[in-house]
């Protein structure tokens, strides 16, 4: 078969860190008669030579070019492409990791499509990344309509005939902003660019010895001479207007303003500060005008004024003051609503040792940042105009798995609001107020449309929160309104049945998710709860554990105890089952299982329950327990009883299941005879009497 995807990793003296990426390409789910690993060694000193070339001799699909060392990665990255046989390449580096269904998912949307570039979702657990870029998956679209600039580094998909064409090929040789300048020439060019949100295709990895590339501290004169070089390229691609500023915008915000703010700034000495905005100056000069410089958040643009007034000492006190601005947010309600969490979220921007309000100050109908802010930055009176910026202001809602680094935006809905604070006395003329939203976000650990079910791991939630040019993401559950903890119970949702259980962390009080059971169980997070037993002579009971419809059952073990001398122990088959919105208990019955319980002698008995599926693990204590004559256990008074609207809706849902199961069990062997339109007659049939 023709190979599809062609992986190129430049490889010089990796060590261990190799490792998790060489077993992330064996283990794609791309068939490896579709696959190339190809392998350029630029010179390595260290016994990786010898290691890939094992690895090539054990594993077709990997070819290995050993070259000399150019001491970069361009050159490795060029040859591969020179010799890439797939239809398209693919970039690695050495120390990052792909997950397994990467590489197939990426080419059948690249394939469908006839993309020149593919994004993957990315996550990085020590780099920025950009999640407005992947928020959703774009089939079709270009530098002209998504935000593409947003992304500027190279681990993509690419198809390699579309780079030979174009004669796209990296700078050679030691030099910073190689990524940049031949992502910017491969976003102009590029007729269909398509971006895969809904999986998290790449993985950059901390190492832990800080040698990651881009690492090294910056010499200023040939940073901002190479940026320079991709300023030239959006310059050569475009006109002058607001499409060619909103790009150099981008590249002032991060590349020069981003170097002159905190924490980098903050940590400079005064002689590479100046050197550092002596060289931004100089590019500044040619490439960003009045209209670059309006675009900005209002932070921004007061750091890019005193830049541009030369304001060297003061760029350091706006960073100062800048770092101190934080995300505020107070959880104000928690319910399980159909199997997701719906949580009820204030958001604001904070700053100073007292974490007061990012406040605003208002004159008639314009707004201006509170000169609190800037004073002693700006000349006396001057403010800066944020009236059309309110509108700018954003919250979100985000889980983030705190060892993989994933992370999901969750769907969320914000209204923003101005609120007039108190007058403060001797304060500047007109009203303070600050700008607070005011929404609802739904954590949903189930599959969902735009990613998989939630990973077995701990899910921290977070709640970013722009504004004024600024990003800050803030922790939510430390702040929380009374009565949020007695909602926060656990879950059983999905098939096979899968525990979620929110907790706040120890001791910072932070809402996590712990997803399958990561570090939490089922029986510690139901201590202290209530249990209730249904009516009637059986034993079922009724958890404080939430559940939904189409969740499938799972498996606990109720555990007897007698007391006195002669004092027994007993472990049972049971079944945990989502019954009208929560989770019911009881013992198994023999189609489900369990063997027969004989043996037990009559009497009353102490009654726990392990839940978390095997026979050993935290009990949950219940109560009281009679066994009859026959070994057949029932509830004790002493428990209360579910009320009866639930009673009954247990009662309705067990017949209906029942009612499915008959129908599935006789009208299987006759589905399969029909045709589909008389498939389709027989489910609505079905549908309409409740089956």
């Amino acid at each position: 078969m023709s190979v599809k995807v062609s992986v190129i990793v430049p490889v010089y003296n990796p060590g261990k860190y190799i490792e998790p990426c060489i077993a992330s390409l064996l283990g794609q789910t791309l068939p490896a008669d579709e696959l190339e690993l190809l392998f350029v060694n630029d010179g390595s000193t260290d016994d990786t030579p010898a290691r890939l070339d094992r690895l090539a001799a054990e594993h077709p699909q990997v070819r290995v070019i050993h070259i000399p060392n150019s001491g970069w990665p361009g050159k490795p990255r060029n040859i591969g492409v020179e010799q890439a046989r797939g239809e398209y390449v693919h970039f690695v580096d050495q120390d990052d990791y792909m997950a397994p269904d990467a590489l197939r998912r990426l080419y059948d949307m690249g394939h469908r499509n006839g993309s020149d570039i593919v994004f993957g979702k990315v996550a990085s657990n020590f780099r920025g990344v950009p999640h407005g870029v992947f928020r959703v998956n774009r089939e079709k679209c270009t530098i002209h309509d998504a935000p593409l600039v947003d992304s500027l580094t190279p681990h993509k998909m690419f198809r390699t005939q579309f780079l030979r064409d174009n004669k796209i090929a990296y700078p050679e040789g030691k030099r910073r902003l190689e990524d940049q300048l031949y992502m910017m020439e491969t976003y102009f060019p590029a007729k269909v660019v398509s971006i895969l949100g809904d999986y998290t295709c790449y993985h950059y990895s901390k190492r832990d010895d800080g040698k990651n590339a881009g690492s090294a501290k910056i010499v200023p004169s040939g940073y901002y001479g190479n940026l320079r070089e991709v300023l030239d390229v959006v310059v050569a691609n475009t006109e002058p207007g607001t499409f060619r500023d909103d790009l150099l915008r981008r590249f002032y915000r991060v590349e020069m303003l981003g170097r002159l703010s905190e924490p980098s700034v903050l940590k400079y000495t005064p002689e590479y500060r100046d050197e550092m905005i002596d060289a931004v100056n100089d590019v500044a000069g040619d490439f960003v005008n009045d209209g670059v410089h309006d675009g900005l958040g209002a932070i921004m643009r007061l750091r890019s004024t005193l830049l541009r007034r030369d304001r060297r000492e003061q760029l350091v006190v706006v960073a100062r003051r800048a770092s101190s601005v934080k995300g505020a947010a107070r959880l104000e309600d928690f319910r399980w609503v159909d199997g997701r969490i719906a949580i009820t979220v204030t958001a604001r921007l904070v700053w100073g040792d007292d974490k007061k309000p990012l406040s605003l100050l208002r004159r008639g109908d314009r707004y201006y940042l509170h000169p609190d802010f800037h004073q002693d930055l700006l000349e006396d009176g001057e403010l800066i105009d944020v009236t059309d910026e309110i509108d700018g202001y954003r919250a979100e809602v985000s889980i983030r798995d705190r060892e993989t680094a994933v992370e999901w935006a969750c769907p969320a809905e914000f209204e923003t609001a101005v609120e007039d604070l108190p007058a403060v006395a001797g304060g500047p003329e007109g009203v303070l107020c600050e700008v607070v939203l005011h929404g609802t976000g739904y954590l949903d650990p189930k599959a969902v449309k735009g990613r998989d079910a939630l990973t077995r791991g701990m899910w921290d939630v977070w709640v970013p929160v722009r504004g004024l040019g600024l990003v800050r993401k803030a922790r939510l559950g430390a702040d929380r309104a009374p009565g949020v903890d007695d909602a926060c119970l656990p879950a059983l949702l999905g098939e096979p049945a899968q525990l979620t259980v929110p907790y706040f962390t120890d001791p910072h009080g932070n809402l996590t998710l712990d997803v399958a059971r990561r570090g939490k169980k089922l029986g510690d997070a139901l201590a202290g709860q209530e249990v209730l037993r249904m009516p009637g002579d059986q034993l079922e009971l009724e958890l404080a554990a939430v559940s939904h419809t189409g969740t499938a059952t799972a498996r606990a073990w109720l555990v007897l105890r007698g007391t006195g001398p002669d004092a027994a122990f007993a472990g049972l088959p049971a079944v945990l089952e989502p019954v009208g919105g929560r989770v019911h208990l009881r013992p198994a019955d023999v189609k489900e299982g369990a063997t027969p319980f004989t043996g037990l002698r009559p009497g009353t008995w102490q009654l726990s329950a392990r839940l978390d599926g095997a026979a050993s693990g935290p009990e949950l204590k219940i109560g009281q327990v009679r066994v009859d004559d026959r070994g057949r256990l029932h509830p004790v008074e002493g428990l209360a009883t579910v009320d009866p609207a639930t009673a009954r809706e247990a009662q309705a849902q067990r017949r209906r299941s029942a009612k499915r199961s008959m129908l599935k069990r006789i009208g299987g062997p006759v589905m399969q005879r029909l045709n589909p339109g008389s498939r389709k007659k027989l489910r609505r049939m079905a549908a309409r009497f409740g089956a």
